[in-house]
């Protein structure tokens, strides 16, 4: 036969040179290497040859066979402000700045001005003195459970720790807070029951080993009905010292979160140390803040076991940009007007419907999230589509999460940047119609 139409059609198959000169391919040499992306194209190339795929394809199969980004970034429009999976905290984009900053050399232990070592990432520390005067000193480690086993390690080997039965909590994806303690060499002295603990239980108990007493927030569920609990002020009064793990890294009250304990106020209550998490309300990176009186922190500072807990200059980087910014996406989120959110998703659902996807609008309870503020539900609005949506939205490009609620899929935008509404459209939009 004769002409294009009987032509072999692995005689279209494009190049090797051609398509490495692609600019996305070129683009992802730089990323993957040249070696990668020319095995990709070879593949692409074969499955061409075998009739797979047409010779126009190879291009696209090619990019295809390239791993993804790692992780992925994602809308996140669950409504779960502090969603775990998600990674928790937002950075703002002060604190990004500064982690694209700290990528390359950085005076992270150095003091330029002496040219002579210096404390590590006191940038941090000191903004991190200074949002809670109240603490004598402060110390950074890589997360909460690290700040607790540094504490418990340092304060508490060999001894024991009295703690409240009722505060024995899991912490997620299985591991639970006595199991933690005891990997430290410290014996772990229960108190009280399940539903109620008194101040006269812990005294009971104390004696000449205790190293410290332990409260711990139970951040992530709520005991209701028959209970008691034993405030930071009383527990103060024992004699030893009082470790006070609130969690969720508030710094200060913040009156939509009436319940939820702050470093300031705990410290005031007569706690010697408080321990939190960065990546939470704080609204920081994955860190543990150590917060208390200047001799048990610089205990802990100086303990062997600091050192493998040691935060990365990123971190550190983070962490100074984020205490004391109040634009933080978790602090924007958390305090989203409900109103001003209902006529942001109104507007999306009418953009939408004048390109042929039919939406509602509903109303919403958003939460905190990351085991922060049990309980708490905040006022919300979403975009409402047929359950089939969910799973087309989440593998997309970019992936909106959202939530299944009564087999209808709610996108809840109180955590999707304002300026990302319309890449919102655009990937609801690729979801193929019923027809």
């Amino acid at each position: 036969m004769t002409g294009d139409g009987g032509a072999d059609p692995r005689r279209r198959v494009p190049r090797t040179d051609a398509l490495l000169a692609d600019p996305a391919l070129a683009a992802a040499t730089g990323t993957f290497g040249r070696d990668r992306v020319r095995a990709a194209v070879r593949r692409a190339q074969e499955q061409a040859r075998r009739g797979e795929i047409s010779p126009d394809e190879v291009r696209d199969a090619a990019l295809a066979a390239l791993p993804a980004p790692a992780p992925r970034a994602v809308l996140n429009a669950t409504g779960v402000v502090l969603h775990t999976n998600l990674g928790r905290a937002a950075l703002s984009p002060a604190a990004v700045a500064a982690v694209v900053a700290a990528a390359g050399h950085t005076d992270v232990e150095l003091d330029l001005r002496t040219g002579r070592r210096a404390r590590r990432g006191r940038d941090a520390l000191d903004a991190l003195a200074a949002a809670v005067p109240d603490a004598g000193a402060v110390h950074v480690v890589n997360n909460g459970a690290a700040a607790l086993v540094l504490a418990a390690t340092a304060l508490a080997a060999g001894g024991e720790i009295v703690v409240s039965r009722g505060e024995l909590v899991e912490i997620g994806d299985g591991f639970r807070l006595p199991d933690l303690l005891e990997s430290t060499g410290a014996r772990l002295r229960e108190v009280g029951t399940t539903n109620r603990t008194t101040l006269a239980d812990y005294a009971a108990a104390i004696g000449p080993r205790t190293g410290f007493v332990l409260k711990v927030h139970p951040s992530n569920f709520q005991v209701t009905g028959f209970t008691s609990a034993v405030p930071v002020r009383a527990l103060a009064t024992l004699g030893v010292p009082v470790v006070a793990d609130i969690g969720s890294g508030l710094l200060a009250p913040d009156p939509l979160l009436p319940d939820e304990p702050d470093a300031a106020s705990t410290l005031r209550a007569g706690a010697a140390l408080v321990t939190a998490s960065g990546d939470k309300l704080l609204g920081g990176p994955q860190a543990g803040l150590l917060l208390g009186a200047a001799d048990l922190v610089e205990r802990l500072r100086r303990h062997p076991l600091a050192r493998a807990l040691r935060v990365d200059k990123l971190t550190l980087a983070a962490l100074a940009a984020t205490v004391g910014d109040p634009g933080t996406p978790t602090r924007a989120a958390l305090h989203a007007d409900a109103g001003a959110l209902r006529e942001r998703t109104e507007r999306l659902r009418d953009r939408l419907a004048a390109d042929g996807c039919k939406a509602e609008v509903v109303p919403a309870a958003a939460v905190v999230g990351g085991g922060g503020a049990p309980g708490v539900e905040l006022d919300s609005w979403a975009l409402s589509l047929p359950e089939r949506y969910a799973e087309p939205l989440r593998i997309g490009d970019p992936p909106v999460l959202g939530r299944v609620v009564r087999g209808r899929l709610l996108l809840d935008l109180r955590c999707v940047p304002a300026d990302a509404d319309d890449a919102v459209r655009a990937a609801v939009l690729r979801v193929p119609g019923d027809g």
